[in-house]
């Protein structure tokens, strides 16, 4: 597992419920919540979270459409 997912899912364990699909607040986020020097990596911690948020999100929303459709 590469560094960026590593400590992605580190964060994602303890502050999941204060993470969005919205990848200018997660940016933020991560600045209260981490002390990561390099704007880089924090950018791509940022931007996994967002996308990995937004695949739950999706997925999520497909189970519900497809519980409504068997009722």
């Amino acid at each position: 597992m590469d560094r960026v997912k590593r400590i992605s899912s580190e964060i994602l364990e303890k502050y999941q419920e204060k993470f969005g699909t919205n990848f200018d607040d997660n940016k933020k986020v991560m600045s209260s919540i981490s002390i990561v020097r390099s704007k880089i990596l924090r950018n791509k911690i940022a931007g996994y979270i967002t996308s990995y948020i937004h695949k739950q999100s999706s997925e999520n929303d497909s189970i519900i459409a497809s519980e409504d459709e068997e009722s």
